[in-house]
């Protein structure tokens, strides 16, 4: 297995942590991929939140399928399973769709507003 950490800035100057994992299993005569599913961390500050999650391409946009925890001081974190590639997100906090604002990348949505995008590597 291999494994290689990458440091992502986020809101306030804080920083998410993302770690990559490449797993394969012998299956008696070839090797073969059995799982590309990258686990990364994400962090995002917004101290007056009730509720924070994150949508994205990686879960269909669904927010309730990716909550975060808060962990004091307006710090929300939350880990995810993604598959490598291109992959446009937001934060949704109490029901508001918002940008990462240290984000490296961001595309235009089809609402006018912009997208924030994550890029995960094997």
């Amino acid at each position: 297995m291999s494994k290689s950490t990458r440091k992502l800035r986020n809101t306030n100057s804080t920083v998410k942590t993302a770690t990559f994992n490449s797993e394969q299993r012998n299956t008696g005569t070839t090797m073969s991929a059995v799982s590309r599913v990258s686990h990364i961390s994400l962090e995002f500050v917004k101290p007056d939140a009730k509720k924070v999650y994150v949508a994205g391409t990686f879960n269909e946009w669904q927010p309730e399928k990716a909550p975060l925890v808060a962990v004091g001081n307006g710090r929300w974190v939350g880990d995810l399973a993604i598959n490598p590639g291109r992959h446009e997100y937001l934060f949704v906090a109490d029901g508001q769709w918002l940008p990462d604002p240290n984000a490296k990348e961001s595309a235009e949505n089809p609402y006018g507003g912009l997208n924030s995008v994550l890029t995960v590597s094997v």
